[in-house]
């Protein structure tokens, strides 16, 4: 579980308190993973990998823009893999 910072990630109501979550993603242990990893690391100690966004009058962290691979497997229409063209994308996002 990892939380950023909320200044960091657009509080929609600052002060106020939100729910986090648990966040799992999955790269590859190959070189493109490992330098993908460190990229997105970057993001979080940035406050880019969060967000915090207002559902049904509750506020909760939810992922930002950056695209994660949420599942081994599934396909990039279930944001898992195989996908091809994943590390590429995310690395150009990143």
């Amino acid at each position: 579980k990892m939380l950023s910072p909320c200044s960091k990630v657009g509080d929609p109501r600052p002060g106020q308190p939100y729910k986090g979550g648990d966040f799992y993603a999955f790269l590859p242990d190959n070189r493109e993973g490992q330098k993908t990893a460190m990229l997105l690391r970057k993001a979080f100690e940035h406050g880019l990998t969060f967000q915090i966004k207002s559902c049904n009058g509750e506020e909760r962290v939810t992922w930002g823009l950056i695209p994660h691979k949420t599942s081994w497997d599934g396909g990039k229409a279930r944001n898992g893999y195989p996908d091809a063209q994943y590390l590429r994308e995310v690395c150009t996002v990143l």
